[in-house]
């Protein structure tokens, strides 16, 4: 038997404000059947978000992030922050380009320039 990955899970203060912010990164679905303490974002072809709500998220740097790209890394990153990603860091190396961007939760991610692997 294999386990099958279905879903990465944010813990979060606010379930549904952070679920639709990345509903309308990754152009998913948002599904919220508890009432705002469990939502998750459908993903076409792809991985579901989930999205629990906590009382005290950890601090600090995620464990776990997701890493990301799209068709045109600069267009990506000029709407992922129009719609409020902060950028935290920008790296080019030998291995390709990617940035470091925070959500509204703080939650880190990545996303790549796929042209550069």
């Amino acid at each position: 038997m294999t386990l099958k990955l279905g879903m990465v899970t944010f813990d979060t203060t606010d379930a549904t404000a952070l679920a639709e912010w990345w509903a309308k990164v990754v152009g998913g679905t948002v599904n919220d059947s508890s009432g705002g303490w469990f939502v998750m974002v459908e993903v076409p072809d792809g991985l579901t978000l989930g999205f629990q709500k906590v009382a005290d998220p950890s601090p600090g740097k995620n464990r776990l992030h997701l890493d990301m790209s799209g068709p045109n890394y600069t267009e990506e990153l000029a709407r992922i922050t129009a719609l409020g990603a902060k950028v935290v860091a920008e790296h080019k190396t030998e291995f390709g380009t990617w940035t470091v961007l925070e959500d509204p939760a703080g939650n880190q991610f990545c996303v790549g320039d796929a042209s550069s692997w």
